[in-house]
């Protein structure tokens, strides 16, 4: 169910819309706290909270790290640099597939997947490179 489009969440998805990337809760605060000073810090948490139950925007769940916000709704993976802890879309289709083939394997129902894949960016291994004697 669709929840109302209160000011609050209208703040909270234009500074998400504003910050680059996978934003975490607490920079979508910092920005809406800097476009609207005297917002709440627990009624952005909870905004974003909404907007991703309604599906609106995405929580990507980090297993060692803050969870992070993505506009990008549609299903999609991720990388995630060891390195410098950047979270980018991985521009590759989405396996729906894969959904129903483990389901037939299993027998589980199973309703999404979610994958991250792991490594250093192009910068941090450029970075590590320097560091090698």
């Amino acid at each position: 169910m669709k929840q109302r489009n209160t000011p609050q969440r209208r703040l909270v998805l234009q500074a998400l819309a504003e910050l680059e990337g996978h934003p975490s809760a607490e920079e979508v605060y910092l920005r809406a706290a800097q476009l609207c000073p005297g917002i709440g810090r627990a009624t952005v948490y909870r905004c974003l909270k909404l907007l991703a139950h309604e599906g609106r925007l995405r929580r990507v769940e980090l297993p060692d790290a803050a969870d992070r916000y993505d506009r990008q709704t549609r299903p999609h993976y991720h990388l995630r640099c060891e390195g410098c802890r950047a979270l980018i879309d991985l521009p590759v289709p989405y396996l729906a597939g894969l959904d129903a083939n483990i389901g037939r394997h299993t027998q589980f129902e199973v309703h999404r997947h979610i994958l991250i894949f792991e490594g250093l960016c192009p910068d941090c291994r450029r970075r590590a490179g320097e560091k090698r004697p």
